[in-house]
């Protein structure tokens, strides 16, 4: 069998500014290219104690169990999940965007009764309607997205949420993969349960690691399992051991993922949370804007909007996917276009990171509006 010859490496440089992944930083670039050492290496031990602290910064919370998963956003879903769930538990899943029904459908794959509440896409859920909907139920876990990357929403009055959820018995299940590290996300304050993300989103690592945490009130309910975790991989019971004080061997770890994901965050704590949210949210004002101003107006509310994701309106002399294709072709600049519900309706444009630079904002809206006129 013979193989044509394979070149060089070399795609075209593109401006990301899609739902993910977005730009990753010179520094954790080169972080990556630093050499390997093995998975149990003591100076990589200390490299896993340090990426924990960066992330329990991050995701302001003192949870021990606080961990970088193996795998991509996806994975750190499903570790949320297989390890709360067994056959028989009830679950509600709120859902109001793509996320969440994946959610849904992964709860059921671990053998959960789950049960829907539904708001059209672009929406959020009031508190009040959640606490009917777990009234009398014995719901075990309540999961709920926070920055619904497939509509651009942000879900408000987590705490109070919280609350309610405790209130009836069930754990909070936190989607933060498009706001951890690029706005507030407070697990402790909030009394979040388990909460789980994505290094290629606001962190602006590559993709490959997904951090989660767990509260102690999580852990207890995982120690009283009767049965095993349906997932190998993804079993905390096992990781824990392996990031905890034994760190004994489970699997071989992504050395140079986790040497990007610690670079990543060290560059969260140099710039500091505060300065971050707000970097974030002037570059999205200034977006919004400017679409505005380019008669795109957008899906969501402004007081419901992340400053992460934006969704402006498609109009109806676009061609969607001709514009998208023309931005990358012309202008090497990457968005993305809806699905479900709104696939050929709207366009999503992430400001996550590293990528949320006014630079960035002013060229996008400048070939915008070159395509559009």
């Amino acid at each position: 069998m013979e193989i044509e010859a394979i070149t060089d490496l070399n795609p075209a440089p593109r401006l990301l500014l899609g739902p993910g992944p977005s730009m990753v930083a010179p520094r954790v670039l080169r972080a990556m290219a630093t050499p390997l050492v093995g998975h149990l290496d003591p100076q990589f031990l200390e490299i896993m104690s340090e990426v924990q602290q960066l992330l329990r910064y991050v995701f302001q919370t003192q949870n021990e169990l606080t961990i970088p998963v193996s795998g991509t956003g996806s994975a750190g879903m499903e570790a949320a999940l297989c390890n709360f769930i067994e056959p028989g538990d009830r679950v509600l899943v709120a859902i109001n965007g793509y996320f969440g029904t994946r959610i849904y459908d992964m709860a059921g794959r671990y053998g959960a009764v789950v049960d829907k509440l539904e708001r059209p896409w672009g929406e959020v859920f009031d508190p009040e309607e959640i606490e009917a909907a777990l009234k009398g139920k014995n719901y075990k876990l309540l999961a709920l997205v926070h920055a619904e990357t497939s509509t651009g929403a942000l879900q408000p009055h987590i705490a109070e949420i919280a609350a309610i959820a405790h209130r009836h018995g069930a754990l909070l299940l936190l989607d933060v993969v498009t706001s951890l590290g690029g706005l507030p996300v407070e697990i402790d304050a909030w009394d979040v349960d388990i909460a789980y993300s994505a290094s290629q989103k606001c962190l602006s690592a590559p993709p490959g690691l997904a951090p989660l945490t767990v509260s102690p009130r999580a852990r207890q309910v995982l120690a009283r399992r009767k049965t095993p975790v349906a997932n190998w991989y993804l079993d905390l019971t096992l990781l824990t051991q392996y990031w905890g004080q034994e760190r004994t061997y489970h699997h071989t770890a992504p050395i140079s993922m986790n040497y990007a994901l610690r670079e990543a965050l060290r560059l969260v704590v140099e710039e500091g949370l505060e300065a971050r949210f707000a970097r974030h949210r002037q570059n999205a004002e200034a977006l919004w804007q400017g679409l505005e101003a380019l008669d795109l107006p957008l899906l969501v509310p402004p007081q419901h909007r992340l400053p992460t994701l934006t969704t402006p309106l498609i109009p109806a002399f676009a061609d969607d996917a001709g514009v998208r294709r023309r931005l990358l072709d012309e202008f090497n600049i990457e968005i993305a276009g809806g699905f479900g519900p709104l696939k050929g309706k709207v366009w999503r444009i992430g400001l996550m990171g590293f990528s949320s630079r006014l630079e960035n904002v002013v060229l996008l809206l400048g070939a915008l509006q070159r395509l559009l006129s």
